[in-house]
């Protein structure tokens, strides 16, 4: 017989590996397990994607989807107290984005205006014509009451979704989403009557 006749065949009946069966057998002691750690005591059973306690590679990849962090509104907040304690508007006056950036109010118009309404116990006595993209009830409440006028201009949501802020329903107008409508009605009372004849 020679080598190339047996060649096709080796391998194909080979035994396993008995381990953990004297010294003699070439895999006694550890077994193949290595000095003791959770590798060598039974019941160990590491995740697939275990990487030993560093950072697993699915969680170093670059994330990608959507996200509406950019459509966030991001607001330069005025309280009513600090507007009429400011010697601008003390007796008065137009309240705007650029009035107040004049007035160092506000650092700039990178983003819109909101208006909030804590005055005090003395109450509001200046006459204001207030502009901003939003205005709280009770900032609303002060400046109608001490004789001024409030134009809340929304901002860019409200635009999107036909919110006018200063009327008395403030709903969207411009449903995105189809409203939820049963898809059967109810069946009539003259349709369940029988017919006279």
């Amino acid at each position: 017989m020679m080598i190339h006749d047996i060649t096709s065949l080796a391998g194909k009946y080979k035994q396993r590996k008995r381990v953990g069966r004297g010294h003699g057998s070439g895999q006694g002691k550890q077994a193949g397990r290595g000095h003791k750690g959770a590798g060598s005591r039974s019941g160990d059973a590491a995740k697939r994607a275990f990487e030993g306690g560093q950072m697993p590679y699915f969680r170093r990849l670059a994330k990608f989807g959507f996200t509406n962090v950019q459509f966030k509104n991001e607001f330069w907040i005025v309280n009513l107290a600090d507007i009429v304690r400011h010697k601008d508007f003390a007796k008065g006056g137009k309240v705007d984005i650029s009035s107040l950036i004049k007035a160092g109010l506000v650092r700039d118009a990178s983003r819109d205006l909101k208006i909030l309404g804590s005055i005090g116990e003395d109450g509001l006595k200046a006459k204001l014509d207030v502009t901003a993209a939003r205005v709280s009830m009770p900032a609303r409440r002060l400046i109608e009451g001490a004789g001024g006028k409030v134009n809340e201009t929304g901002t860019r949501r409200d635009h999107m979704r036909g919110v006018d802020r200063n009327a008395e329903d403030k709903s969207p107008k411009n449903l995105t989403k189809k409203l939820k409508r049963s898809s059967k009605k109810a069946p009539s009372a003259s349709a369940d009557a029988p017919a006279e004849s």
